[in-house]
């Protein structure tokens, strides 16, 4: 038991420390930002991805919800909201920039009166806490590799730093989330089979209305009604463009690890390759749906 409470004690003092090295949007040398190294292509994506950030306290709300009785994570949701909260002002200011005629505040408000998540649930829409954690996993997962891949894409200076600042912190955030899931697996016992099988749910759950209202509410008049096909189109064709296998790889290998297989292996490198194939088709499908779309 006192090693426990010592081992709780330092979780908590690693926090506290983690917290008091964070970036803030002062940090950033946002005068070294250069519009002649601007790619047009990602300026919808930033924007889109800003909105979908900054309503991180709406998820925080939600995990507070489902841990009720967990007060060390729930102060680490509190933590993490705040900082996706932070990756949506960054994302959103060098938006500014890139646009400067575009209005952050304003697509902001626009997406959350039309998608708000349910904060009323108070267990995990996902069957148990374990579930939700890798849940959590997964979207960490997803969010560390593609702004991995969004500042390997990018050579505007200033995205490129915020972009691997934010992709530190999401893979950061995923490492939260696998101690706490493996704390709450020892206690549930979730089988293996439920664990893939909701790991595999979540990562097709990316499709789902979020990032296509999101893409609307940033780079589509008021007036164009929402269509999500769309807007699935539009944002997919260009995300999935910024990806390279070695991301899918980096990728594959946290799901495994999530989930309770090797995350380096045989079987880990024919994911890879299958998923990666995957992509290429996704992303063909996204184009051929494009211009009649469009």
């Amino acid at each position: 038991m006192a090693a426990v409470m010592r081992d709780a004690g330092r979780e908590r003092e690693q926090r506290r420390t983690d917290s008091m090295k964070h970036w803030q949007l002062a940090d950033i040398a946002w005068d070294r930002f250069d519009a002649a190294r601007l790619d047009p292509s990602i300026i919808p994506l930033v924007k889109a991805a800003a909105l979908v950030e900054r309503n991180g306290i709406d998820y925080g709300i939600y995990l507070n919800n489902v841990f009720p009785d967990d007060p060390d994570f729930r102060q680490a949701a509190d933590n993490w909201s705040v900082e996706e909260v932070q990756h949506g002002d960054a994302l959103g200011q060098w938006a500014m920039l890139a646009d400067p005629g575009w209005d952050f505040a304003a697509a902001f408000d626009r997406f959350r009166a039309g998608y708000q998540i349910k904060l009323d649930a108070a267990t995990s829409v996902r069957g148990s806490r374990t579930g939700e954690l890798i849940a959590r996993c997964m979207v960490e997962t997803g969010t560390s590799s593609y702004y991995t891949a969004l500042a390997e894409a990018t050579e505007e200076p200033v995205l490129k730093d915020i972009c691997r600042l934010v992709a530190a912190d999401e893979f950061r955030h995923f490492k939260l989330f696998y101690d706490h899931m493996r704390r709450y697996l020892a206690r549930e016992h979730v089988s293996f089979l439920k664990r893939l099988r909701i790991a595999a749910g979540r990562i097709t759950e990316s499709e789902d209305d979020e990032l296509a209202y999101a893409y609307h509410c940033a780079n589509e008049p008021e007036s164009m009604g929402y269509d999500h096909g769309r807007c699935m189109a539009a944002y997919m064709t260009r995300a999935t463009g910024a990806y390279r296998f070695h991301h899918v790889e980096r990728g594959m290998g946290m799901v495994f690890k999530t989930v309770g297989l090797k995350p380096r292996g045989r079987l880990s490198d024919m994911s890879a390759r299958l998923a990666w194939r995957l992509l290429q088709s996704r992303r063909r499908r996204y184009q051929d749906r494009l211009p009649a779309a469009a």
